[in-house]
């Protein structure tokens, strides 16, 4: 089978890395693949595993933006010539765009919801679902039946898969060393997270939660790992808490494992989340985790027995936890295994693609 998955860019972050992952174990199970996005840092990804590009300049938030026309123009002259068998849809305007292709070319069109939409109105008219939509989890695909009246028979419930070899693999110690260093850590526990700086991921909890526990762990570092519009404002909370000298912003990474690598504990305060990949991905390299009881999370962590729940928003409830853990070395040892067996057994991405490869055949 051709198959196009759509994207707006491949800069790092967690739909694009959903993208060039689903991609490579789509291609080797036997399919053609190529990728159509404003491109990014991901590419080479798809570079390595010989997955074809298409440049389309959709990095755009509106739908009803010029750009869409221009990816569309761009895009039908490929769909033609290739002769693409489906288009796989990964954001809101790629959805749009791969609707109007859809109904150009004579293609079918399938989309992944990777989060929670608001209910504006051109999404509740217009859904452009196609004929099926991936929920990353059951949050999700209650969401899109409540909010947006999708019929359950049309949403395939696939739990986002991560490449979890890459994170049995271990990272050698002169690695690790090298990473502490270049980031200025202290010889202390590592409490880190890796997300988009904004407010949706709660990094100001963490940042308020650690003031607190800080008393107790005074060495103790904070590794916040990503970038986004609220690094700034993040760093003026760190001064205004005094904890400029244990919070490192370390931007941006392209291989998430060696960073995972060097943290005691990972954590993810989101307000909103509809699954976390890099949840998944620290539950596979064996960290600790506390997490949010929002969204999608649930379908990861059970409390207590894969790791531990907060209530988001509560930098009290956030820092009992990371105490605990710190102290409660035994009981972290049994997280770390059943968190890894957890992400082996159900969020793998060969799972994944079998699952989604499966649900193409059903309607192509």
């Amino acid at each position: 089978m051709k198959i196009l998955l759509v994207t707006t860019h491949l800069e790092i972050g967690g739909i694009a890395s959903y993208v060039t992952a689903l991609a490579g174990a789509l291609k080797h199970r036997g399919h053609t693949v190529f990728v159509a996005s404003g491109g990014g840092k991901l590419e080479e990804v798809l570079a390595r595993e010989h997955i074809g590009h298409i440049y389309a300049d959709i990095r755009t938030k509106s739908e009803l933006s010029p750009k869409v026309i221009k990816s569309f123009l761009r895009l039908k002259k490929f769909l033609r010539e290739e002769k693409v068998d489906l288009i796989h849809a990964h954001t809101r305007v790629t959805q749009v765009l791969s609707a109007l292709l859809s109904f150009c070319c004579k293609i079918p069109y399938v989309t992944t919801c990777h989060g929670f939409f608001k209910r504006r109105i051109g999404r509740r008219i217009f859904g452009c679902w196609g004929k099926k939509v991936v929920a990353i989890s059951e949050a999700v695909r209650d969401a899109l039946i409540k909010d947006f009246n999708v019929k359950e028979e049309k949403i395939a419930l696939i739990h986002t898969g991560i490449e979890v070899k890459r994170f049995l693999l271990g990272v050698p110690e002169e690695e690790k060393a090298r990473m502490r260093y270049a980031w200025n850590l202290k010889r202390a526990p590592v409490i880190g997270t890796i997300g988009r700086l904004s407010p949706v991921k709660g990094q100001d909890i963490l940042l308020r939660a650690a003031r607190l526990f800080a008393g107790d762990f005074s060495d103790v570092n904070v590794l916040l790992i990503g970038d986004g519009p609220d690094k700034e404002r993040l760093k003026k909370l760190c001064s205004t808490l005094g904890l400029s000298k244990n919070v490192v912003f370390a931007g941006s990474v392209a291989d998430t494992s060696k960073a995972l690598s060097i943290m005691d504990i990972f954590v993810l305060p989101s307000i909103k989340e509809g699954l976390g990949l890099s949840l998944a991905e620290a539950m596979a390299s064996g960290r600790p985790c506390i997490a949010s009881r929002v969204g999608g999370i649930e379908s990861l962590i059970e409390d207590g027995v894969t790791g531990m729940l907060v209530e988001p928003g509560n930098p009290e409830d956030l820092a009992r936890a990371v105490k605990y853990m710190l102290i409660n070395k035994n009981k972290t040892e049994i997280f770390k295994e059943k968190a890894r067996e957890k992400a082996i057994n159900d969020f793998n991405i060969e799972e994944m693609a079998a699952r989604i490869e499966k649900m193409y055949e059903s309607i192509s």
